[in-house]
């Protein structure tokens, strides 16, 4: 059995806008087109809402097993913090990813997540790679990782990586281990997440943010992972 723990203590808390919920089930991917993201304006203190495009993106693996990820029904809420400045930003963010593979042998892990970055640049539109690397940002040079919920602090030229869900698990020997993977049999799967919340103090510059999907893909000849970057959205 499995649980979940936070990483980092939570430093500013604000006020949520809804329960947060998490699906985890399996289903066929929904083909889903690209929109232009839109920002609906607010005044002062109000909330932010950003409508982000979906994206679905088919790859061949090294055997000819076809990879199908679908990202959809993103959107990011942007609030200031109760601390009232423009160092603290808050934002609960809402998405759903659909894997499904040729192969129906196959097992999936999904592990999904956001970059949030000072003053850096996280690409222009959503890609997918068949690595872990970004056009403009490398994920494993993110100065910090926390799990959803978690405060952290960030200067210029820094970057966050938030992850979704922090899988605790006992390998083999009995030793604790963690992932942000969830894994699915049956050669498909699906993660969903509802209003899992970012907290990011310190940037005195404009702070971005953009989804990912790592997936990974095992089959009885080939293990090989696939990213899945979203579109940038601003913090502030």
């Amino acid at each position: 059995m499995t649980k979940t723990r936070r990483i980092g203590a939570p430093m500013t808390v604000p006020q949520r806008p809804a329960a947060r919920t998490r699906i985890i089930a399996a289903t066929t991917a929904i083909a889903c087109a690209a929109l232009v993201p839109a920002l609906t304006a607010a005044p002062a203190q109000a909330d932010t809402i950003v409508q982000l495009p979906g994206q679905s993106v088919t790859k061949k693996l090294k055997d000819g097993t076809t990879v199908t990820i679908t990202r959809s029904n993103e959107s990011a809420r942007i609030n200031p913090s109760m601390g009232g400045t423009p160092l603290h930003r808050n934002a609960w963010v809402s998405g759903k990813y659909v894997v499904t593979t040729s192969d129906k042998a196959a097992k999936i892990g999904v592990g999904a997540g956001y970059i949030v970055g000072c003053q850096l640049t996280l690409g222009g539109n959503s890609n997918s790679r068949a690595g872990a690397t970004a056009p403009d940002y490398d994920l494993q040079s993110a100065t910090t990782t926390a799990e959803t919920g978690a405060g952290v602090t960030i200067g210029p030229g820094q970057a966050v990586n938030y992850v979704i869900n922090d899988r605790e698990y006992k390998d083999a020997f009995g030793a604790a281990g963690h992932s942000s993977s969830i894994s699915f049999a049956g050669g498909k799967g699906t993660l969903a997440y509802t209003n899992e919340t970012m907290m990011v103090n310190g940037c005195a510059g404009y702070a971005q943010a953009r989804s990912y999907a790592k997936v990974s893909i095992t089959t009885d000849n080939v293990s090989q992972s696939i990213a899945v970057y979203g579109k940038p959205f601003s913090m502030g």
